[in-house]
């Protein structure tokens, strides 16, 4: 299985994994190494353990990492997933390429009915399919729309839906806030339940991310997303961090991002365990 650490994951802890799987990815591979140069980033001895509210989170028992699991066949994930949830733990996943949402959030249905996805990213990822593949890495929210595996799904930072993806987004219900409308005002996100975020590091500006495999100029700074995460009211019960690509980042700044994002998810979660 490849999780380590499994038995300190227990009811009220946030267990950290990588799932490095990037074989859905019809563009520049090199996703699958994601995981490990975020859990390099997060000890990066340039910066620290601690969120900004000052919980060091290499001293929290509640904060446990459970190394990078194998992952070679796609629905093992939800397997995987499942392992976590089933001992009462709230999920970071690290990835790997976005595909990887759809079958986590599968495992997440059968203990969260009620689910909100609050999706951060430059794309909609709504495709029906992409070059015949249905589980393609444009495609995780048209497989988990289509089998109503979440309530409400937020897509937060798009700039690039062409028009089948914007009759997806129609066909689903999704709640859109474009960058055109994030271009005026940061929105604060209300939602009295349970939160998944998917947060796929193209949602940032490339000037901020050069370590992704898909450049799409016009996004947001690392600054706006952690201020949105920070102002969430919701009780937020697992999360992704997507698609850093290694062999296009600039002296690890891209890693550092998702490192900093998983150190403010992780709070809110403790933050919000009764």
């Amino acid at each position: 299985m490849g999780i380590t650490n499994l038995e300190r994951v227990q009811t009220g802890c946030v267990a950290v994994v990588g799932f490095p799987f990037d074989e859905n990815y019809s563009y520049l591979k090199g996703a699958g190494q994601g995981p490990r140069q975020i859990f390099d980033a997060f000890h990066n001895q340039s910066s620290n353990t601690s969120s900004e509210r000052a919980i060091d989170l290499a001293r929290e028992d509640r904060f446990v990492e459970c190394g990078i699991a194998e992952v070679d066949d796609y629905f093992a994930m939800t397997e995987l997933t499942r392992v976590l949830l089933e001992r009462g733990a709230r999920p970071i996943i690290l990835g790997g390429e976005h595909s990887i949402s759809y079958p986590i959030v599968r495992a997440f249905a059968e203990t969260h009915p009620k689910l909100t996805v609050i999706h951060f990213d430059a794309h909609p990822d709504l495709y029906d399919q992409m070059e015949g593949n249905r589980y393609a890495h444009g495609c995780p929210f048209a497989r988990i729309m289509e089998e109503g595996l979440v309530d409400r799904l937020i897509q937060i930072g798009i700039r690039t839906a062409n028009p089948h993806q914007r009759a997806q987004a129609e066909r689903f219900g999704v709640e859109t806030i474009d960058m055109k409308q994030l271009s005026r005002k940061l929105p604060r996100l209300e939602t009295h339940q349970p939160v998944y975020i998917s947060l796929d590091l193209d949602v940032l500006d490339p000037a901020f991310a050069p370590g992704i495999s898909h450049y799409e100029p016009g996004g947001l700074s690392v600054r706006g997303v952690i201020t949105m995460i920070q102002d969430l009211s919701a009780d937020v019960v697992g999360a992704d961090i997507v698609e850093l690509n290694p062999s296009r980042d600039i002296n690890g700044m891209t890693a550092m991002a998702a490192a900093k994002f998983l150190k403010e998810i992780a709070d809110k979660m403790l933050g919000s365990i009764k």
